[in-house]
């Protein structure tokens, strides 16, 4: 190209993609900025994003969609974090002419943060963290982990390594999917269970699907009305697989013990939500997938697919059937 594109990187909220990244392969054909904030209102990221050609995406953070791509004429690659980016219209963006690719991901840090949860609820960690602030010594009983009843809603790649743990902690382990069968379940170190009888047995209830129509609300009402009182429900997955009103219902009459959220139906979660007020539930803003090994291979494969779509080289494109 006779001139140097201009690349936007959204969405950089630590600071990190310079650092976890060589960017240079890219200076002599392309000025690089990278935003630090997140943008929601449609119409603000439009201007921000006007004279870009590239735009660079952390997953499910900025929305690209029919509100956005059509008024973004100089727009021609979009690149994502991994192969699956629930905020951007994938299909939308091909039929405007532009180039959508994606990267590999790490697959270990989400289920490892479904055990910090896990921990943290069944040794009450917060309470005891705020009573040590406070001069107390002691202000509560943890929960037994060995002999307890793990459920996972869902047995794939991350379903599967938390089953393994819950194994190795000797906890009695539980699979339900809407296609799991007792031979997958068994294979995945647990027992298969109806969801039904999983969420009536379960001490601890994970939620491990991926988001689609079929599953949005997975975790409802009724589901929620079936869990024991000291039970706790974990969400590292995707916000819309639970219900959230029927969630706050459950957890302000005290009906579930707690809950481990990592996943909001707005992020970055709004100061005034429900959630901030509430004792028996543990927050973390949306980290599943944040760690330094995870950012490196995003950061380096995105500054890769650019460098390919540069050269008119192989990509991985994405079509929006993955």
């Amino acid at each position: 190209m006779a001139t140097r594109i201009k690349v936007a990187v959204l969405d950089d909220y630590q600071d990190a993609a310079r650092q976890c990244a060589d960017w240079r392969a890219l200076r002599e054909r392309a000025e690089v900025t990278f935003y630090r904030d997140h943008i929601a209102e449609p119409d603000a990221l439009v201007r921000r994003l006007l004279d870009y050609d590239v735009v660079c995406l952390m997953r499910e953070r900025t929305r690209l969609d029919a509100t956005v791509l059509p008024k973004l004429p100089k727009l021609k690659l979009i690149v994502t974090t991994a192969m699956r980016n629930a905020a951007l219209d994938i299909v939308l963006a091909r039929q405007l002419g532009m180039t959508v690719c994606g990267t590999g991901a790490v697959q270990t840090g989400t289920p490892e943060l479904v055990w910090l949860h896990i921990l943290a609820q069944a040794r009450q960690f917060e309470r005891e963290r705020a009573g040590l602030r406070e001069g107390r010594w002691q202000v509560s009983m943890g929960q037994d982990l060995h002999g307890a009843t793990l459920g996972l809603v869902g047995l794939g790649r991350v379903g599967e390594r938390v089953a393994r743990v819950g194994n190795a902690f000797g906890m009695h382990v539980l699979g339900w999917s809407p296609h799991m069968t007792p031979e997958r379940a068994r294979a995945a170190g647990a027992e298969f269970a109806s969801k039904q009888e999983l969420f009536a047995r379960a001490d601890f209830v994970v939620v491990a699907l991926q988001l689609r129509e079929s599953t949005r609300h997975v975790v409802g009402p009724a589901e929620l009305g079936l869990m024991k009182p000291h039970a706790y429900l974990i969400n590292t997955s995707r916000a819309g697989l639970v219900d959230e009103d029927a969630l706050i219902a459950a957890l302000r009459e005290r009906r579930i013990a707690g809950a481990g959220l990592d996943v909001f139906h707005t992020e970055p979660l709004p100061r005034t939500h429900a959630f901030w007020s509430m004792p028996n539930v543990i927050l973390t803003p949306h980290i599943g997938y944040v760690t330094a090994r995870t950012y490196e291979q995003f950061y380096r494969e995105t500054v890769e697919d650019i460098c390919a779509w540069l050269d008119q080289a192989p990509i991985r494109v994405l079509t929006g059937t993955e």
